[in-house]
């Protein structure tokens, strides 16, 4: 059974919008971002995600606990990091339409943090601001059977990725159907969902806009509540991914130098290739750019060149 929620003109212009800017995205191969900007985004994701969840480390410590340094802050929070980079780093590995998987995913995500990681809640719980009560969950005894129903309608065909993230996102925000860690399950999960179409929203860090819209985000959750359908939270999500791709497409004129194409190369090619395999990846750059970056390639030790110039084949170094 499919969520309730209508498809109003603003809905529809957003979809364009994203559309027009994805289209837009891949003819200026930026959904192939440098290693150095996909481990900045990452790093942003990680940062903005946690701290919308009242997590105090900065970008700086995340960056140091990425690079294995020590880093001084409260244990809670350093635990809460070391576990969404594990999840991070694994993010290819989760089939967004499983159930399975998304339970593995939270145990990882709340390891050590709560007790049953992993496991649906088995209490009531409601969410409490100030002396009101802002939302009051299904009662537990219903969560496994709200989550059945809600990845069942993931599996559903004729419905748009974009729409279904949201809508995944705002239900399952709504079923809360775990103890603690359900926003940023939301935000991972929705992440997912999208780069099952979309492959570019592993580096797109749009939970930065989120964190910086953090009332109007708790605000459309709640008006949604309010009105039974995920309308106005699917509204304000196609907002932020329609300014994220906007702020992608400003920001990423700069070219690729030999060393990024090369280690965005080498991630997708373990067994040997020619350059033309090479120009065949990287199809904006000339032949003479290619045997530059491979050349480069070779004097740094990443590959090896097997045979001579005109017949060579290469093979990236264990």
């Amino acid at each position: 059974m499919k969520p309730p929620y209508d498809i109003t003109p603003k809905i529809l212009q957003l979809l364009t919008l994203v559309s027009e800017l994805l289209g837009e995205v891949n003819a200026n191969y930026l959904s192939k971002p440098s290693p150095q900007l996909r481990k900045q985004n990452k790093i942003k994701t990680i940062h903005s995600s946690l701290q919308i969840e009242g997590n105090t480390l900065t970008e700086e410590q995340i960056t140091a606990i990425i690079e294995n340094k020590r880093v001084l802050g409260p244990k809670k929070d350093v635990l809460e990091v070391v576990n969404a980079i594990k999840v991070y780093d694994l993010l290819q590995d989760f089939d967004a339409s499983s159930e399975k998987s998304f339970l593995k995913a939270h145990q990882l995500l709340m390891n050590d943090l709560i007790e049953k990681s992993g496991k649906y809640r088995t209490k009531g719980v409601g969410i409490v601001k100030g002396k009101k009560v802002e939302h009051l969950a299904p009662p537990f005894e219903n969560v496994p059977f709200l989550m059945k129903d809600l990845f069942q309608y993931l599996k559903m065909k004729d419905e748009l990725t974009l729409i279904k993230s949201c809508v995944f996102h705002y239900e399952m925000e709504f079923i809360h159907p775990f103890i603690d860690g359900n926003g940023r399950m939301g935000r991972l999960w929705q992440t997912l969902i999208l780069m099952n179409e979309f492959p570019l929203f592993e580096f797109l860090p749009f939970e930065t806009l989120i964190a910086k819209n953090q009332k109007e985000y708790y605000r459309s959750l709640s008006a949604s509540d309010k009105e039974g359908s995920s309308t106005k939270f699917i509204t304000f999500m196609l907002k932020i991914i329609d300014e994220s791709l906007s702020l992608l497409l400003e920001n990423g004129t700069r070219k690729l130098n030999e060393s990024e194409r090369l280690e965005l190369f080498l991630e997708h090619h373990t067994n040997s290739f020619t350059r033309k395999d090479y120009l065949k990846h990287h199809s904006d750059i000339s032949s003479a750019t290619a045997s530059r970056d491979l050349k480069y390639g070779v004097a740094q030790k990443l590959i090896l060149m097997i045979g001579d110039k005109k017949t060579a084949t290469y093979k990236k170094k264990k």
